[in-house]
């Protein structure tokens, strides 16, 4: 039932599709590739070139278990950057999915309450 007084309360197209939720697994296999990928190739570099006044990267395996400077370690290193990467990925996703979900929350409810009261019965 459809009165003169009804608000149409659907979005724009526009404001649909920049208010629309992040993917969250989508994202971190997105960052989680991208780490991965970051710590396979400065490890392959350091194999490669073995620069004489390089950041000891070795230490990474003080964080990632079974990582070393070599092809091995650039495998492991490459799962383990992406674990790590997904989690932050995954977890940054989901963080901005529920602050955007409360702020139109508040949003709603503030234009709900500024609205007089008799006009929702």
């Amino acid at each position: 039932m459809s009165g003169p007084l009804d608000i149409d309360r659907s979005l724009p197209p526009q404001l649909a599709h920049a208010f629309a939720p992040v993917h969250k697994r989508a994202l971190g296999i997105a960052v989680g590739l991208v780490f991965g990928a970051l710590v396979a190739l400065v490890t392959a570099f350091h194999v490669v070139v073995q620069p004489a006044a390089a950041p000891p990267i070795e230490l990474l395996g003080e964080y990632f278990y079974g990582y070393t400077v070599s092809w091995t370690g650039a495998a492991i290193g490459f799962f383990w950057a992406f674990v790590v990467g997904f989690v932050t990925g995954w977890f940054g996703g989901f963080t901005r999915n529920v602050a955007l979900a409360t702020w139109l929350l508040v949003l709603r409810t503030k234009a709900d309450l500024s609205q007089p009261f008799l006009d929702h019965l």
